[in-house]
């Protein structure tokens, strides 16, 4: 089905608005390029000089020409081997900012009483600062090595879960639909790239925020144009 143009730059498919935000019960985001401005990994690779090499394949894999995210995502690491841990916070600090219309869009699911999740392709260290600066409930994360004060070039292997692919932001998103006792139709998830269309073609509602084509395409409402808030023009004032 295409998608129809409700504003400008503003698409829906297969919906009816008005929708309600009372009606869902959990939405889940993706991170990089969805809440935030930034591809954290590549911003990392800038610090090592190897931005453009790394950022080539985030660009790859997020048009969904590398099938394997989980290979891609390694091949990036191993590229930030030698990088000072201190390069994290200067990426945090210096070139991370909240995309536009994060905040209203964020607080007015959480003020219509829905849990909120950041379920995250990226890393621990960016995703824990933007899950306490948004008072997101959850946050999941990949895990980077670190040894003396460096980089390892490896992901650290938590016990409780893989590195989180597409099929991981998924399974997520299901897992906490479960413990909550909501169906999935009462989820939403929010993403921009490919290995988010596992998890927005699972949910309930699915919002792509200035995604990728193949992205744009399977998503109900698309906002191609503008801040993450323009996607409540779709939903009733409550």
């Amino acid at each position: 089905m295409t998608p129809l143009e409700f504003q400008p730059g503003l698409f829906i498919r297969g919906l009816t608005p008005p929708l309600s935000l009372r009606d869902f019960k959990l939405v889940a985001f993706d991170m990089d390029s969805t809440l935030i401005n930034i591809e954290c990994v590549d911003e990392i690779a800038d610090a090592a000089g190897r931005k453009a090499e790394v950022a080539e394949i985030t660009e790859a894999a997020m048009r969904g020409e590398i099938a394997d995210y989980k290979d891609s995502l390694r091949r990036r690491v191993a590229l930030l081997a030698g990088v000072p841990e201190a390069a994290l916070e200067q990426v945090y600090r210096e070139r991370l900012q909240l995309n536009p219309g994060v905040q209203t869009f964020v607080q007015a699911c959480q003020a219509a009483g829905l849990k909120t999740l950041l379920i995250s392709g990226g890393f621990t260290f960016f995703s824990e600062r933007i899950r306490q600066r948004l008072k997101l409930d959850f946050a999941r994360a990949n895990t980077l090595g670190v040894f003396n004060g460096r980089l390892t070039g490896t992901l650290f292997d938590r016990p409780w879960g893989d590195i989180v692919d597409g099929a991981e932001k998924k399974r997520v998103l299901l897992e906490v639909a479960e413990l909550m006792g909501i169906a999935t139709a009462q989820t939403i998830a929010v993403g921009d790239g490919a290995n988010d269309l596992p998890m927005m073609e699972a949910a309930g509602l699915s919002i792509a925020y200035h995604p990728k084509p193949a992205v744009r395409e399977r998503a109900m409402i698309s906002v191609d144009t503008g801040g993450m808030d323009r996607a409540l023009a779709v939903f009733a004032a409550t």
